[in-house]
């Protein structure tokens, strides 16, 4: 009977893997290992991550994200190389700001200086900004109006792979409200819509 397990990791997909799990994150952005999606590539690792104004917190209001890091030795022809980062972060927005027309592109903006802001180098870069407005009706009209903003992506990582974990940790937290340096400042529950 042949072998049905998937070949061995090479120890460059392992090294990655451990740079992924080794990231220190900022303590406002709690992060964990999710199972990988199957079928995409070979080799692969994801993680999530969920902005919390607390330890205690156990949904979060304020931003979502995961991150998944592809290794196909094949090179498959759109990636231009054997490595790629799938993104995705979402954070809930008050509705004035999700009718700014520039919304998506200052989203597509974030994650590119924060790629560019931690020295991680990229190609082939690809994706979409979504911003979504709601507004309750009958039993849901007291929940009010609500935006979001959303924003998935993809790149073909070059050299290290710890600065394409930080820099999606720093897109999740800008969405969410959280520049660079705010780390240890107070979250305020009243700048974000409880509707997404």
């Amino acid at each position: 009977m042949a072998d049905q397990r998937p070949p061995a990791a090479p120890g460059s997909f392992e090294q990655a893997a451990e740079a992924v799990r080794a990231t220190v994150f900022r303590s406002d952005l709690t992060v964990r290992e999710i199972a990988a999606p199957a079928g995409i590539a070979p080799h692969a690792i994801a993680i999530a991550g969920d902005v919390r104004s607390g330890p205690d917190d156990t949904d979060s209001p304020y931003g979502t994200g995961r991150l998944v890091l592809l290794y196909d030795p094949e090179e498959p022809a759109p990636w231009l190389g054997a490595w790629r980062i799938v993104c995705f972060a979402q954070a809930p927005l008050e509705p004035e700001i999700g009718t700014d027309p520039l919304l998506a592109d200052v989203a597509w903006t974030w994650l590119t200086d924060a790629l560019e802001s931690h020295r991680a180098a990229f190609h082939s870069a690809s994706g979409t900004a979504t911003k979504t407005l709601s507004k309750g009706f009958g039993s849901l009209a007291a929940e009010g109006d609500g935006a979001q903003i959303e924003l998935r992506a993809s790149w073909s990582p070059e050299g290290a792979i710890a600065p394409h974990v930080e820099a999606w940790a720093e897109l999740v937290c800008m969405l969410a409200g959280l520049p660079p340096g705010s780390e240890g400042i107070a979250m305020l529950d009243s700048h974000r819509s409880p509707r997404g």
